[in-house]
């Protein structure tokens, strides 16, 4: 396991990467492809955000716009903040665990980090939306710089037609991140976007690299393989049977570094990397 190095600091948390985070899902949305809507209502997201942190996520992680590959439906601004902001209130009043906003607009990005949000999560890395950097900088909120290819969600996933190389991602995101606004220097975490563009091998390769990814860049790296088309792939799996073969690949992104694991299932997740990680250690 490689050795990691720096820290983050929330406001009731200090991550300094001695161990993998986990990163619990909630999707505040009626289409996601991963649970259907099931936490759509915020009372319900609320309750189950609070599950995964009782099962031991390190960060709750609160979308409300779905990125599926077919059939998703764009959403406004207005519409996603009226989605996420009320979960992020009583989740920031009830909880220590910083929270993400994953979103690619600015706007809702301001407003969650005003909720209390403390993570920006932008798959796109700016490319949707050139404003949001700056929001997460102006905050002093951590970053997640994502790595897509397209202007759109729609161009995202049709760039699986020729995906990108481990080494376009790793020069891609570099740029990204050398053009991001200096404050956020330090908090700053690259995420390579598993199953945006990307086929099954790309998505192994970057999985497998993950540590020298993080060592090229120069940030901490989040790797979110969870219930992904790919896993269904290689397993024959359909997406809501997916979680143990999601258990295999947060282990393989511990293995080569990965700072960040983003999951659905913490539950499972959490108990594979407690013992993983002590095995690598020798802890008793």
């Amino acid at each position: 396991m490689a050795i990691r190095t720096g820290s983050l600091v929330f406001r009731e948390a200090v991550f300094d990467f001695q161990r993998v985070y986990v990163v619990g899902v909630v999707n505040a949305t009626p289409d996601s492809f991963s649970d259907g809507g099931a936490h759509a209502v915020p009372e319900v997201a609320v309750a189950y955000a609070e599950s995964l942190v009782a099962a031991g996520a390190d960060v709750v992680d609160v979308g409300g716009e779905s990125t599926r590959p077919r059939g998703a439906r764009r959403v406004d601004a207005n519409e996603e903040i009226a989605r996420v902001v009320p979960i992020i209130v009583a989740l920031a009043a009830r909880l220590p665990t910083p929270i993400s906003i994953d979103t690619t607009k600015a706007a809702v990005a301001e407003a969650a980090l005003a909720a209390g949000a403390e993570i920006v999560n932008d798959i796109s890395g700016g490319r949707f939306d050139p404003d949001i950097a700056g929001v997460a900088a102006a905050a002093g909120a951590a970053y997640v710089c994502g790595h897509v290819r397209g202007d759109t969600i729609d161009a995202v996933h049709a760039a699986e037609a020729s995906p990108a190389s481990f080494e376009d991602v790793c020069r891609e995101l570099a740029e990204r991140i050398e053009a991001l606004p200096a404050s956020l220097r330090g908090r700053i975490i690259a995420d390579p976007c598993l199953g945006f563009g990307k086929q099954t091998a790309q998505n192994l390769e970057l999985t497998r690299r993950a540590g020298e990814l993080g060592e090229r860049l120069g940030c901490p790296v989040m790797i979110g393989p969870s219930r992904k088309r790919y896993l269904g792939e290689l397993t024959g799996k359909d997406v809501g049977d997916r979680d143990d073969a999601t258990i295999g690949a947060a282990l393989a992104a511990a293995a080569s570094g990965a700072h960040f694991v983003r999951v659905h299932n913490v539950a499972k997740v959490v108990p594979a990397l407690t013992v993983f990680e002590a095995s690598q250690r020798g802890a008793a």
